[in-house]
């Protein structure tokens, strides 16, 4: 009797220490799968970029963000060398009802797997004081850079379009002539 309370006692313990060693094994596999998640740079993509042609002064690109990524990807800075200074922009109304754009606190979030959309009247890549020209048929290069500090680079063709008139909520800014963004599409 004692033996076989010796072996059911072994093979209990074996049993406990093996499902406890698994269960270790899940936990570490896990933690490390969200740790290893690849840099938002990697993941996300744009599709249908553009940028609105001017003169001078602002313009704007826009187009379709994706996110093929298991986290969300947020974009917190862009560069080119056709613009000064570049903001994320966002569309709001403002406190007398017109729709303006404005900085966008906290950045573009791309959900995880899903599209985020850059666009005329909504959000978009805010270009101030433009280098050159933009001309319709010239390219612009764009470097996006995420809150993980990687980055993503990217080529768009520059377009005529009437509307992306949006006002800008910043009564300081000097928007130039040709480039005066008010949102009378």
């Amino acid at each position: 009797m004692i033996t076989r309370t010796t072996t059911a006692t072994r093979l209990g313990l074996l049993l406990a220490a093996a499902a406890l060693a698994l269960t270790g094994c899940a936990s570490t596999g896990d933690t490390a799968t969200a740790e290893s998640a690849a840099p938002a740079g990697d993941v996300v993509a744009i599709s249908d970029a553009w940028v609105k042609a001017a003169d001078s002064g602002m313009s704007a690109a826009f187009g379709e963000l994706t996110n093929e990524g298991t986290a969300d990807a947020t974009i917190v800075s862009i560069s080119s060398d056709a613009s000064t200074s570049l903001q994320l922009h966002e569309t709001v109304e403002n406190d007398s009802g017109d729709m303006v754009m404005q900085e966008k606190d906290g950045g573009f979030v791309i959900p995880a797997g899903g599209t985020f959309t850059l666009e005329p009247g909504g959000n978009h890549f805010m270009l101030m004081d433009l280098t050159d020209p933009l001309v319709a048929g010239d390219d612009v290069s764009f470097t996006v850079t995420f809150s993980d500090d990687s980055t993503y680079e990217f080529t768009a063709p520059v377009k005529d379009y009437s509307g992306a008139n949006e006002n800008y909520e910043d009564s300081d800014m000097d928007m130039g002539t040709d480039s005066d963004m008010d949102m009378g599409n």
